[in-house]
């Protein structure tokens, strides 16, 4: 048993003729299967080429017809053109082809005119799949090596989204990016359309979708104040913010991440790219978030799941305000139950008021260095979970934290980048505005206000230093 292949050029009579005869077998024979494989003429030269180098055999013309001898393996047994074919035929089955030339020449014409439409259905085919474009940038970074198997996988952007990663660094690093894209290749996900590497930033953000920025400074403030390094974060930014206006799509969403000045990178972004829109700039806090009911979920022994609405207010990366007094704690194992969606306040779960206002504040500290020290998998999940949110929506009811720029909400100054409450629908956020803040939670705001203020005006170097909350001095 086996296959007759047949392959030819679109517009050869003889491929025709063959045709036509291995179709009029198929259909006479029982034991008599065809494979046809039509070549455009521009392309014939060079696929003859390969699949006779491929297969050891001698032939020059169209067509070339063999046998796949499916119960044997190894390569196939060559029978040569059409005049080979017709000796086989009438030899085995004792038919030859009965066909006009001029019939040929206009079947050969058909062939031609049907294969040019395969391929141009191919080619819009082709075209209907826009992956999204995502440039990651810092991208040799920890974070995005645990980063891209997220984004891959489906559960971000859904099961019939397929992205293109673009991984940017430096030069030093492109044997790290390298390194990163064979990998991501070898894992071979459904969905990556493709990945790159990139290091020459004028090239950046070229259709971006999604630009997901990781750069941090490395802090140790022996070696130059935080002044210089908000100012180092700030040209970062300048660079930037120019090449997502010239070269990524308008509605390009841009997440600011990392261990350090997230909300400072978000907000020059915007100040040097004055035609991003502000509502497609965010900066990341959910890691914050996260460990923070984690923590909570350990001082009273139930799973973390079930901790939810605890508010990351502020700078992410600097002094920020963990809030609990809108947590809200389901499925706790406790004298009161009720219904899956009833909940009970979390501080009143907590019955050593102390540990609120000692022992969980003073965590924050080692949380903050356990961030900073961590290999990736927290900030990577955290980056993740937003953009899900972001292209779906959040989780009904609930609250989650992120920076955004400010327009007044909760009495804050505008025109920063702060954390505070959202959610996210239909591809959009909207802050919740409806919580009620207490006088001692609008202290804390106001200070860390100041305190991104000053980041902002030195960064835009109207001030030299910063100076302290309480002193009016804004200029140098």
């Amino acid at each position: 048993s086996g296959v007759a292949v047949f392959t030819g050029k679109a517009n050869c009579p003889d491929y025709a003729k063959a045709e036509l005869l291995a179709d009029y077998l198929q259909a006479n024979l029982p034991d008599f299967r065809v494979h046809k494989i039509t070549q455009h003429p521009d392309k014939w030269e060079q696929w003859l080429h390969d699949i006779c180098e491929m297969n050891g055999w001698e032939h020059k013309q169209s067509p070339i017809v063999w046998r796949e001898l499916l119960d044997r393996g190894g390569k196939g047994l060559l029978l040569g053109g059409v005049n080979e074919f017709l000796d086989y035929t009438q030899h085995y089955y004792g038919i030859t082809s009965v066909k006009l030339t001029e019939e040929m020449l206009g079947i050969a014409e058909e062939n031609l005119q049907a294969h040019i439409e395969i391929e141009k259905e191919g080619e819009e085919t082709k075209s209907l799949i826009k992956p999204l474009q995502i440039w990651i940038t810092s991208a040799s970074a920890p974070i995005c090596y645990q980063l891209i198997p997220l984004l891959a996988n489906g559960e971000v952007f859904g099961m019939t989204t397929e992205i293109s990663i673009h991984l940017l660094d430096t030069e030093q690093f492109k044997e790290v990016l390298c390194g990163i894209v064979m990998e991501a290749e070898d894992m071979a996900f459904p969905l990556l359309h493709s990945i790159s590497e990139h290091t020459e930033v004028d090239e950046a953000f070229i259709r971006a979708d999604i630009i997901i920025v990781l750069d941090d400074v490395l802090l140790n403030c022996e070696v130059q104040s935080l002044e210089d390094y908000i100012r180092e974060v700030s040209e970062i930014c300048r660079v930037y913010a120019p090449l997502i206006e010239k070269n990524a799509k308008s509605g390009a969403r841009i997440i600011s991440s990392g261990k350090t000045f997230v909300n400072l990178k978000a907000m020059m972004i915007m100040t040097y790219g004055p035609s991003i829109k502000p509502e497609n700039v965010i900066a990341i806090a959910t890691s914050w978030e996260s460990a923070a009911k984690a923590m909570l979920a350990r001082k009273l022994s139930t799973n973390a799941a079930g901790i939810k609405d605890v508010i990351v207010w502020g700078n992410i990366t600097g002094h920020k305000y963990i809030d609990l007094s809108h947590a809200k704690l389901y499925g706790y194992d406790c004298a009161i139950w009720g219904p899956a969606d009833f909940s009970h306040p979390l501080l009143n779960m907590i019955y050593d008021s102390e540990w609120i206002d000692s022992e969980f504040l003073s965590a924050q500290s080692s949380l903050s260095s356990r961030i900073r020290h961590c290999v990736g998998m927290l900030p990577a999940h955290a980056i993740a979970t937003i953009l899900r949110y972001w292209y779906h929506v959040s989780p009904p009811g609930e609250i989650v934290s992120v920076g955004i720029l400010t327009k007044g909400q909760f009495c804050l100054p505008e025109e920063i980048v702060f954390s505070m409450p959202v959610r996210f629908q239909n591809g959009n956020w909207e802050v919740v505005t409806e919580l009620e803040i207490n006088e001692k939670t609008q202290e804390v705001l106001g200070r860390i206000a100041h305190e991104l203020t000053q980041e902002k005006l030195v960064a835009l170097k109207e001030i030299k230093e910063m100076h302290p909350y309480g002193t009016d001095k804004t200029t140098s």
